[in-house]
């Protein structure tokens, strides 16, 4: 349990960060942990999933088309926080699984829908088994309180990490025009 008078970390107020440069170690990394875990989790699913011949890279995009039946590659890339050449890889695997197949729209030919296969619906239908199963293992001997209480945590974190890329932007976007940049192209 955290002591009440335990200090809240403050951005701009050095006395009050939990991390210091001279006794940081990875070990203790709240970043490095998630990533270990992660990677973890993701090791023992790949396991689970390979008897249907997919990795990670293939099963994520498959399972988030079962969620969403109307999707296309650059809406998939950005809802998965991939690059949009890798997806296009996954999505290419997939298909000559035959779990996927490609329909150009009728009304915007530019766009080309995503449409799993009925195999590929049945294959992602596993795949939450699958994450329940492996999240669960490495839940052991976690209350349901302790596990709510690390998946607010976590989104606290994603939050904070949203708010710090709007700042990022923002200082940006406030940045001075340089004179290189500003000015115009030759003609």
């Amino acid at each position: 349990m955290i002591p009440s008078d335990s200090p809240v970390v403050i951005p701009d107020d050095e006395s009050t960060f939990f991390y210091q440069p001279g006794s940081y170690t990875p070990m203790e990394s709240a970043g490095f942990l998630m990533r270990r875990v992660l990677g973890s989790i993701l090791q023992q699913a790949d396991a689970q999933l390979v008897e249907h011949g997919l990795t990670y890279v293939q099963w994520l995009p498959l399972y988030k088309l079962l969620l969403c039946s109307d999707a296309t590659n650059a809406a998939l890339a950005k809802d998965l926080g991939m690059d949009p050449a890798s997806v296009t890889r996954a999505l290419d695997r997939i298909e000559a699984k035959g779990l996927l197949r490609r329909e150009r729209s009728t009304a915007d030919r530019r766009v080309v829908h995503l449409v799993l296969t009925d195999e590929g619906r049945h294959i992602a239908a596993q795949v939450p088994k699958v994450l329940s199963h492996v999240l669960n293992n490495h839940l052991a001997g976690f209350t349901h309180a302790e596990c709510e209480s690390l998946i607010s945590m976590l989104k606290r974190m994603l939050l904070n990490g949203d708010g710090l890329r709007a700042d990022c932007a923002l200082e940006r976007a406030k940045a001075p025009i340089t004179a290189a940049a500003a000015k115009p192209a030759a003609e």
